[in-house]
């Protein structure tokens, strides 16, 4: 098979995924700009019930507390085992880790697909085509930081509260 032949349609393969990644990224932005909304409405809540949950673990009670939801998966899982547990808490994370990690990766890709025509166009001195190829790669690669900007930081501070929660759920079981 001919090399020019296999790099042509490797090229024109690469330009046909242009669309469906800065789909993509439109949509993993609306799932951010959702995911932050609900991280400050989860903030809230558990600002709300802290205190509460805190008197809960200390005096060993086994109640349902809004915000806490590993603890409350425990409450109405009783029997359900520690790795269970951390399953459980690893799929509620699930969405916002992958997010965090995919939507980088989309935005290097739809930066790259547009260099070949950029390139194509500086070497025919076409000072137009280059710029308006350049613009889509360096917005898509702007906006895959910026939503796993925005999902990184629930995403960790989620890890660390659902960690905290598993710990009390030992203080309950007495182990």
């Amino acid at each position: 098979m001919n090399i020019a032949l296999l790099e042509g349609l490797l090229a024109n393969l690469s330009e046909y995924l242009m669309t469906p990644v800065l789909i993509c990224i439109v949509l993993l932005l609306i799932y951010a700009i959702y995911a932050m909304g609900r991280f400050a409405g989860l903030f809230f809540v558990r600002r709300k019930n802290a205190q509460q949950y805190r008197l809960t673990i200390q005096i060993k009670e086994r109640k349902w507390y809004s915000g806490y939801p590993i603890h409350n998966y425990f409450v109405n899982n009783p029997n359900a085992c520690e790795d269970e547990l951390e399953i459980f808490a690893l799929k509620k994370l699930e969405n916002l880790r992958v997010v965090t990690r995919v939507a980088p990766m989309l935005g290097l890709i739809a930066t790259m697909v547009p260099m070949g025509p950029a390139l194509k166009a500086l070497a025919d001195g076409n000072i137009q085509g280059i710029s308006e190829s350049l613009i889509i790669a360096f917005a898509s690669v702007i906006w895959g930081l910026v939503i796993a900007t925005l999902t990184f930081w629930p995403a960790s501070v989620k890890k660390r509260w659902f960690a905290s929660e598993l710990i009390n759920i030992r203080k309950l079981r007495g182990s």
